[in-house]
Order: structure tokens, then C-alpha cells, then sequence
């Protein structure tokens, strides 16, 4: 395996694992606002509807930490929470309208 294909790999592998669509559409709501009160976000609730970019953005929306280094991940996964968040859009509409948003409880 190549160095490129390594890199490559491991840096889908991290997108993934800390992808905000996968964390807000695929998890139960106790394990994103579990995540997001771990970050200590001033974020209160994510909206279904587009929920992994709004969920980075909650990421971001932190104060400074000693992880601050994955800040290039984060953009990343935002560009592809969007598109994500897009192809999932009939059903994230249905769900906000069937429970509202994701409540971060403090």
C-alpha cells in the first residue's frame, strides 16, 4: 500500500468516524448531545434538517482545546455532511417534523 493510499485511508476512516450526519442521523440524539456537551458547545439544539453541518459548526462553536489540530477535519467533514445532509433531506424533514430538533441538555 502507498503512502497517498495510507493517508487517504486514514483520513476517510477519521471523516467518518467523527462525521456529523453519521452522529445525528445514524446515533440516537442521547449520543450527539453526549458528544457535544463533551466539546462543552454554547450550541443549545441542532435542527434535523441539515443536522451534521449544524453539528460541526457546534464543534467549532467551543471553546479552544488541545484538539484544536483536527480544526482541518472539521472543514472537511462539513463538505461532506452537506452533501450527506443533502441526499438525506426527505427524511430529515419527516423526522424534524415527527420529533423537532436535537435538545442539548446541559
Amino acid at each position: 500500500m502507498t503512502l497517498k493510499m495510507t493517508v487517504a485511508l486514514l483520513l476517510a476512516s477519521l471523516a467518518v468516524s467523527g462525521c456529523g450526519t453519521t452522529n445525528t442521523v445514524l446515533r440516537d440524539d442521547m449520543a450527539a448531545t453526549h458528544l457535544l456537551r463533551q466539546q462543552k458547545t454554547y450550541c443549545q439544539s441542532v435542527p434535523r434538517v441539515y443536522s451534521g453541518v449544524v453539528f460541526d459548526f457546534c464543534v467549532l462553536n467551543a471553546p479552544l482545546t488541545s484538539a484544536d489540530f483536527l480544526l482541518p477535519l472539521v472543514l472537511f467533514d462539513i463538505a461532506a455532511s452537506g452533501i450527506v445532509d443533502t441526499v438525506l433531506l426527505p427524511y430529515t424533514i419527516y423526522r424534524q417534523n415527527q420529533d423537532g430538533s436535537i435538545e442539548i441538555y446541559r
